[in-house]
């Protein structure tokens, strides 16, 4: 029997508004906990807490699954120039130690024109390059542009971020559409545009740059939550919603990634509590998960895409949650295009003007990416999808993402429509659920076919 809906409805939305937790939540992970890199202290107590809430609102399980874990950590990074001013620094993800006093060449935006101008004096040099794209020009992935710049012979990179007011934003390096091999190609740190600008004067004057990293790799553990809803008509099927735990180092995380974090539990305490007070129970089993270092080229996801994937049934669906304050709820934006007319249909029930939309290309940005890897159906719910971005949103990878930048008021709606559509997708008949007809292989052809695009944002 189906549910009825207008009553679950009413539930649902109700229970995210009025019982909402969402402002507790954000406290205790953004002020109370703080940056949560994974293998930190930090990221352990925001895991046994998310957990432990899992368990409060009655799920039918809340677990924490350890897996091993390759990370970084930065001890020093500085840069000061030759006339003794201090650089503002922030290194990549990985960046390897070194300790430099070189030249600056001006590379531009690194393309290969810009490149070639300099290559003979690029030789052991510190590069200054522009993270945005050249106007006008075929957008290159930045990773390209500095693979490049290795090849030509720098020592290190400065990258200037496009942002203003002295931010300069944690980056990553390497092609993450392929992460076990996601590797920054030489010495990489970030800097403000302010302070861009600042070493491209030096650089023509013949200053050079002193520049400072001391780092190292090293193995810990690290651990996702997994909460589950069991279904009443296809218990061994499975639904999947899932949103990172962890941050860059330094930063509090409101935008990146509490919003998706305290989103997917709250969708768990909302639907637990339908089943608790009205009996309905979702038709095949909901998986809630928070993983761990996607900061990390994902491997928080890969474990569980590892240890469930293959073992059990993939599920139908994987919902990923990524930085949710940067805009209200619109759709979900798919990997593959077999189940658009099968969400749009749910979200046309809803009567909320939702939309489902494609991919032009595999993103490999955020947890989704495992998943869509091993061709499981994947979506996600971002900012970058959809325009109508918040306008105050620009706030991720630095110490600013504080508990300011999450949205409460439109974290309530996405907990609820979130529980809505799961809700009505889980009581879809598997004859009537479209068949997956993609493989492995076929998904591996299509990223190596797209490897050095700029994926398609809007």
């Amino acid at each position: 029997m189906k549910p009825d809906w207008k009553a679950a409805d009413r539930h649902l939305i109700g229970e995210a508004w009025i019982g909402s937790r969402v402002a507790e939540h954000a406290r205790v992970l953004c002020e109370q906990i703080g940056p949560r890199w994974s293998s930190t202290e930090a990221e352990a107590t925001a895991i046994e807490y998310i957990r432990e809430q899992m368990g409060r609102d009655g799920l039918d399980r809340a677990d924490v699954e350890t897996f091993e874990l390759h990370t970084w950590s930065c001890e020093r990074a500085a840069a000061v120039s030759g006339d003794g001013r201090a650089i503002d620094l922030t290194p990549f993800n990985r960046c390897p130690p070194c300790a430099l006093n070189a030249a600056l060449v001006d590379v531009g935006f690194g393309t290969p024109r810009e490149v070639e101008a300099v290559r003979n004096d690029l030789d052991g040099a510190i590069a200054i390059m522009n993270m945005g794209h050249e106007p006008f020009t075929t957008p290159i992935p930045h990773n390209d542009r500095l693979v490049e710049i290795a090849a030509a012979g720098a020592a290190a990179a400065i990258c200037v971020d496009t942002k203003t007011g002295r931010r300069a934003e944690y980056h990553n390096a390497g092609e993450w559409r392929f992460p076990e091999t996601a590797e920054p190609p030489l010495p990489l740190g970030t800097t403000s545009r302010e302070h861009g600008a600042l070493l491209r004067r030096l650089a023509a004057a013949g200053v050079k740059l002193q520049l400072i990293v001391e780092s190292s790799l090293y193995d810990a553990r690290s651990a996702n939550v997994v909460g589950q809803l069991d279904g009443s008509l296809w218990p061994e099927e499975q639904l999947v919603i899932g949103a990172h735990h962890d941050t860059v180092m330094g930063a509090p995380g409101g935008n990146d990634n509490s919003s998706g974090t305290i989103a997917v539990m709250e969708t768990a305490r909302v639907m637990a509590g339908l089943k608790r007070d009205l009996g309905t129970a979702p038709g095949r089993s909901i998986r809630f998960v928070t993983f761990a270092a996607e900061e990390q080229a994902f491997q928080g996801s890969l474990a569980y895409v590892e240890r469930h994937c293959g073992r059990e049934r993939p599920p139908r669906l994987m919902l990923n949650l990524d930085e949710l304050s940067t805009g209200y709820i619109k759709g979900v934006v798919l990997a593959f295009d077999h189940l658009r007319d099968l969400i749009q249909s749910q979200f046309d029930d809803m009567g909320d003007g939702l939309k489902c939309h494609v991919m032009a290309q595999l993103d490999a940005s955020s947890d989704h990416f495992p998943f869509v890897r091993r061709a499981i159906d994947a979506g996600h719910l971002w900012r970058w999808r959809f325009v109508g971005r918040n306008a105050d949103a620009d706030y991720h990878h630095e110490a600013a993402d504080t508990v300011d930048k999450l949205n409460v008021r439109e974290l309530k709606e996405y907990a609820g429509q979130l529980a809505r559509l799961l809700l009505r997708l889980s009581h879809v008949p598997p004859a009537d659920w479209p068949e997956n007809p993609l493989t492995e292989e076929q998904v591996a052809r299509r990223l190596e076919e797209e490897r050095g695009t700029v994926v398609r944002v809007f």
